[in-house]
């Protein structure tokens, strides 16, 4: 994980570490021609520990009563829609290039949302623990 994703919150940012391993381990099992066995996998396993993940930072939200909450957690209900959606089209349709783009598309989103909003978050926790 790079410096520019880490909160400083060691639940949020060791959650986050093993997300971007199962993204990290599709990346060198793509670059090894073997991308495509991996995509449903990954897929299958954001979409279980992207759903713990939401949970623990939401009852994080809850506990100090972040005042932001109602927008971090439509983001969250959006996004566990997206990536079910997801696990459900590859499921059907199998792994693709263009699920491979729909995949780094997710991921993107995740980390732009880390970037903003979990650190906002875990600053928030710092400020008022």
């Amino acid at each position: 994980m790079t410096p520019d994703i880490e909160t400083g919150n060691q639940l949020i940012d060791s959650e986050h570490i093993q997300i971007f391993d199962a993204v990290n381990a599709l990346l060198d099992a793509c670059s090894n021609g073997r991308g495509r066995d991996k995509i449903a996998e990954t897929a299958e396993f954001l979409a279980t520990y992207v759903g713990m993940h939401f949970s623990d930072e939401e009852n994080l939200q809850k506990k100090c009563k972040y005042p932001n909450m109602e927008g971090h957690l439509a983001f969250h209900k959006r996004y566990r829609k997206d990536v079910s959606d997801f696990v459900d089209k590859v499921k059907k349709n199998g792994a693709t290039v263009q699920t491979l783009g729909e995949l780094n598309a997710l991921v993107s989103k995740l980390i732009s949302h880390i970037r903003q909003e979990d650190k906002r978050l875990a600053a928030y926790i710092r400020e008022n623990s």
